[in-house]
Parts: structure tokens; sequence; C-alpha cells
């Protein structure tokens, strides 16, 4: 019986690269236009893996920006950007930092040049993204789930 998990039988390709979802919101203008331009920025990611046909996968990154001026909501911008990828011969181990790191960290480049472009054109300064450290975050939210399984070690 041949091995599994041999890495000649390892497979990763992209099949394709697309935006899902998308929105831009500016609520308060034209007013907001008028007042000082002194950012808070609030922002958050989400991923969600689709399990497809044929080893395939699709992985969606949302990324979600709000941008205040002191109370008043400058703009909102929302991107759900996505992949389909083909994978196969990946370990169940292997799997998870697939989908839930190395994946989103490909979709990441296009979902912060979305954000960019549609910030630049509902008329505020440009606003570029800082890189992700998806590992982390993955690592994070293993730790996370570990924490919160039933049946774990947790001392209250």
């Amino acid at each position: 019986m041949a091995e599994e998990n041999n890495p000649a039988e390892k497979h990763f390709s992209i099949q394709k690269i697309y935006t899902k979802d998308i929105s831009f919101e500016t609520p308060n203008s034209p007013k907001i236009f008028t007042e000082k331009w002194e950012p808070k920025v609030d922002f958050n990611l989400g991923t969600n893996v689709q399990t497809l046909e044929n080893d395939m996968y699709e992985v969606s990154l949302t990324v979600t920006v709000t941008v205040k001026c002191g109370e008043s909501t400058a703009y909102l911008v929302e991107v759900c950007q996505a992949g389909i990828y083909a994978l196969k011969g990946f370990s169940e181990e292997e799997m998870g930092p697939m989908v839930g790191s190395f994946c989103p960290n490909i979709l990441f480049p296009y979902a912060r040049e979305a954000v960019s472009d549609l910030v630049a054109k509902g008329g505020f300064p440009q606003l570029l993204l800082a890189p992700v450290n998806f590992d982390a975050l993955y690592a994070q939210h293993l730790q996370q789930a570990k924490q919160q399984a039933p049946g774990s070690n947790k001392v209250n």
C-alpha cells in the first residue's frame, strides 16, 4: 500500500480569486468632509472555508474597516475576497494551517487593494492596511478553541 501524504503527491493550486461581496458607506456625508480629519480606525478580519467537490475549497476573507471622526462615522467599508483552491494529499493536521492561514494570506493583498480603492473613490485620504500575520492569528484561534472545547483541562 502506498504511503499516504507522500510529499510528491501533495498538490496546491489557485483556481480562482474573486471579490465575493463589497460594501462602502458614508452615512454622514457630506457633513463629514467639513469636519477636522482625526480618524479612529476599527479593523476586523474574518475567514470562512467551504468544502467543494474534487479536493476544492473556497476560502473567503472578510475585511471590515470602520472609520470615525469623533462620534460620527466617516465611512464603513467591507470587502469579502474569496479564492477557490485545489488541495490534495495534505493531512488533516496540514489542512488547518493551509485554509486557516496560507490561503487567507494569499487573499489579503487583493482585499487590501479593494479597501484602499474604495476609500479613495469615496473622497477620503488613502487607507493602506498594515500586513497581517495570519500564522499568529491562526495559532491564536486554535488556542481559543482549545480553551473553549468541552472537556478541556481549564481550571476555573
